[in-house]
């Protein structure tokens, strides 16, 4: 598998000076990274939870908590 380097060949990019360099003016190539890369993401929302899965997490989280203190009292007793 061949790998195809994504920065640009100085020979066929205009505007830069021989070694790489930028004169003044020139705006410098663009960065090699393709942050829009993947697809749109149009279905998650862009809010927080919805009630009822935090709710039913926190009563999830009472009821943990709730055996382990009388788990901890039976054991005291």
């Amino acid at each position: 598998m061949t790998h195809i380097s994504p920065d640009p060949e100085p020979e066929r990019s205009t505007g830069l000076e021989p070694g790489g360099s930028v004169p003044p003016g020139e705006t410098p190539p663009a960065e090699s990274s393709m942050p829009e890369a993947g697809p749109q993401e149009t279905h998650n929302p862009p809010k927080g939870w919805a009630k009822a899965p935090l709710t039913l997490i926190l009563v999830l989280v009472v009821l943990v908590a709730a055996f382990f203190l009388a788990y901890g009292i039976a054991l005291i007793v």
